[in-house]
């Protein structure tokens, strides 16, 4: 038995975000952040060559290791020292007296805290565009797939299942333009000493920062404190958190789509091996969207405590700092495992054609109270006076459980508009879907563009 209390460490999350948010990621970031200060010290010849390339190789090694910084830390009570400490002892010749010159600490943290937010976004984009080409793919099968649409929950008239498909295609593309802009505003180093003026790094510290930052391919904070201004954090957090509600959102519609009594669509289910419930054996639950949407609700937990750590005291406090360690690793790696189930369930996805168009035939003509008014209006009737005639015609077809063809087909005012087969024609569902499935193409093609793929 496993003596971890964290879901994160035993049920939920992929490895390879939980990799980038390691305690030895952390570390060997930190390491890399050392050596590159070292090599714009050389840069500027402010230390050799040697000693810079010394610094380099002992970060890039594996010869500092966890256990030995946790000993150091037992009597530094300082994480970052401790660590320092640890290099220093595996450098040769002079290159020891040069690990973490003109720095503080978190020159170092919030640079590596940069790195691994760089590599955790990539690989949220990777996400999405992976998400991205299963929606486009959907879309483009339901493309004629017709459905009810529904709003508040009511039937309303129809659209394809593409089409809503569609909409959630133009929603990630937004994402992906969303995260292609956080980047640099994400990605923010610091090299500029205790409280920001860069003081301890002479005169030479803008240009030592910039080589730092350009050497690791981050952006920098132009006036920082002695910390990265954690408004960056909060607008990070905070797109993450948007998204997550929007994959629960997602999961929330595949979940009321699948009730008994709708039967739209269905997660896969492997009838050979799973097990819906361990006493109803019938059942097939949608526990994937159901999954998701519980995750969301954990993520966006985060985004308080998020908000909170950018008030700082003065120049900074260290109250971020353990919230930080929290945050972070939990907010990606959440994101990062909801896409990859949500990405499972649409790939998987049961669309029952046959369901929607019985849901279709239910609705009793109802769903196309809409263009029979506005071929009324065609006719030159007035658009209030047309409303009336459908709507009232729309009420003996709801109270009596009547086709709505027959109720408005009985009443003089419509019977001196239409012939009863123009009526019929007017009230085809197939043919009042609008401009749906040209935005269905029109997304598919979005979709091939940004990730230069055919779908």
């Amino acid at each position: 038995m496993s003596d971890f209390i964290c879901p994160l460490d035993y049920r939920y999350g992929r490895k390879e975000m939980k990799d980038i948010f390691s305690e030895q990621s952390r570390i060997k970031k930190q390491m890399l952040v050392e050596a590159a200060l070292a090599r714009a010290h050389a840069d500027l010849d402010e230390i050799s060559k040697e000693d810079a390339a010394e610094i380099t190789r002992v970060a890039e090694s594996d010869l500092v290791t966890v256990e030995r910084i946790k000993e150091i830390e037992k009597f530094t009570n300082h994480d970052l020292m401790a660590m320092v400490k640890a290099m220093t002892e595996k450098c040769e010749g002079t290159a020891g007296k040069y690990v973490h010159l003109g720095a503080t600490s978190n020159d170092i943290v919030d640079t590596a805290t940069a790195l691994q937010i760089k590599a955790a976004l990539e690989l949220v984009a990777e996400d999405v565009d992976i998400f991205l080409y299963t929606l486009a793919k959907l879309a483009k099968q339901e493309r004629d797939t017709l459905e009810i649409g529904r709003t508040h929950a009511q039937f309303a008239i129809p659209i394809t299942y593409g089409f809503k498909i569609a909409g959630y295609i133009a929603e990630m593309l937004r994402f992906r333009e969303r995260l292609d802009e956080i980047m640099p505003r994400a990605c923010a180093g610091k090299m500029a000493g205790a409280v920001g003026t860069g003081a301890a790094l002479g005169k030479n510290f803008m240009k030592i920062q910039q080589l730092v930052m350009n050497d690791l391919g981050l952006t920098y904070e132009p006036a920082a404190t002695q910390v990265v201004g954690r408004d960056r954090y909060t607008e990070l957090v905070c797109l993450m958190a948007t998204l997550g509600t929007t994959l629960e959102r997602y999961a929330t519609e595949v979940r009321n789509l699948q009730r008994s009594e709708i039967g739209e669509v269905s997660e896969y289910f492997d009838e050979k091996h799973q097990v819906g419930s361990s006493t109803m054996a019938q059942k097939r639950n949608p526990i994937n969207s159901e999954n998701v949407c519980g995750l969301a609700r954990v993520l966006r937990g985060f985004v308080m405590p998020t908000f909170e750590s950018q008030v700082l005291w003065h120049e900074r406090d260290l109250s971020n700092s353990s919230c930080e360690r929290f945050t972070l690793p939990h907010v990606f790696s959440l994101i990062d495992y909801m896409l990859f189930k949500m990405n499972r369930v649409f790939e998987g996805l049961d669309v029952h054609r046959d369901k929607m168009l019985k849901n279709i035939e239910a609705a009793h003509g109802l769903i196309m109270a809409e263009p029979v008014m506005m071929a009324f209006v065609g006719k030159g009737v007035g658009r209030q006076d047309a409303h009336e005639i459908v709507r009232e015609a729309s009420m003996v077809a709801e109270n009596e459980e009547r086709q709505l063809l027959d109720t408005l087909w009985e009443r003089e005012d419509v019977r001196k508009v239409f012939t009863r087969e123009e009526l019929a024609s007017v009230m085809d569902p197939a043919s009042y879907t609008g401009g749906s499935k040209e935005i269905v193409d029109k997304m598919v093609s979005a979709v091939e563009s940004v990730l230069d793929k055919k779908v």
